[in-house]
Formats: C-alpha cells, structure tokens, sequence
C-alpha cells in the first residue's frame, strides 16, 4: 500500500467516519460499543477530546473547541474534523515540526497521519459496530497497520492504549487480524 498524502488521507478518512457519526439513529448514542464502557457518543468524544492537547503539546497549534459532544456528536465531529483538516491543509504545515516531548520531532503531517488519522481509522469499525452500520474498513490499510503494529506489540500494551491482544484464526482476514491486535473481538456484537 502506497501511504497516502496526510492531508487527503485525513479527509477521506475522516469523511467515512463521519458518514458513520451521521448514520447513529438519534436513540443511538447510548449505545454499547466494543471498547468497554464507551457508548457510541464516547468514541466521538474520544477523537474530539484527545487530539487538541497532543497537538498543542507538540506545536503550537490550538484547535478551536466547538460543539458539545453531549449537545450534538455531530456537530461536534464535523467542527473537529474540518479544524483538523484546516491545519493538514495549510501550505506551511509540511514544513512544521511537531516535537512532542514524548515522541521524536517529525513532520507535522506525519505526526497527524501517524497518530490521529489511524486511530479514527479503527474507531471507525467500534462506531460503526456499535451501531448496526455497515463495519468494512479497508483491508489493504488494516494489513499494512497491523503488519506495522506487531512489531512493537510489547510497547503497544504497556502504552495502555489498546487492550489485551483478542486471538483470532490464523487465516482471519487483515481486519478480524487488526481489530483483535487492538484488542477488541471482532465478533463483538451490541
């Protein structure tokens, strides 16, 4: 798989999760997802809550807050994501370092892609999961992450970011492969 541009793999990613967040029926949002303890209305909250402070802890870029989660997951992700695009779209953002002082100083697109844009990717299938939509994620992206993410298995699960690993069959296509990795069953159902 050929990595996309940062700023045009955030929009069509980003576009597809949105597509999801409009397509939870307005009794939906109290749904259980497969993240333990996360309703439908957590995974938004989680994107649009959790990104803003990395950002501005590795440049100096402020998001603008938008939307209440609570009020409106909506509003509040398509107000997200479109700042999120703003700065992957401004010509000067290929040429601005983010230097979180947990990680190495990259590219501020790369750290975008690298952190943000993956995680909405797999967000994507609890979402939708969750909620009776339609959960294909593209399987050449789910190989190449997970191909990228078992390597470093042992720090994965000590960041505390993912769960314990969900065995899956060995002939289990890219996605069950991605979606056990990161700890959720992929036969999980509401």
């Amino acid at each position: 798989m050929i990595p996309a541009e940062p700023a045009a793999e955030h929009a069509s990613i980003a576009g597809t999760f949105a597509e999801k967040v409009r397509g939870v029926a307005s009794d939906g949002w109290d749904a259980p997802t497969p993240v333990p303890e996360w309703s439908a209305r957590d995974v938004v909250r989680h994107l649009v809550e959790w990104f803003p402070g990395f950002l501005a802890g590795g440049s100096d870029i402020n998001l603008p807050v938008g939307p209440s989660v609570d009020d409106d997951p909506v509003a509040a992700w398509d107000h997200h994501a479109a700042a999120v695009q703003a700065v992957l779209d401004d010509p000067t953002a290929a040429d601005t370092t983010f230097a979180h002082p947990h990680l190495p100083e990259m590219p501020l697109p790369q750290a975008v892609a690298q952190f943000y844009t993956n995680d909405v990717f797999m967000h994507t299938w609890d979402l939708a999961r969750a909620t009776g939509q339609d959960d294909r994620l593209d399987a050449d992206r789910c190989q190449s992450m997970f191909e990228g993410m078992e390597p470093m298995d042992e720090m994965l699960r000590q960041s505390g970011q993912y769960g314990a690993r969900v065995p899956v069959a060995d002939d289990a296509g890219a996605q069950a492969q991605l979606i056990g990795f990161i700890g959720r069953d992929p036969e999980w159902r509401p």
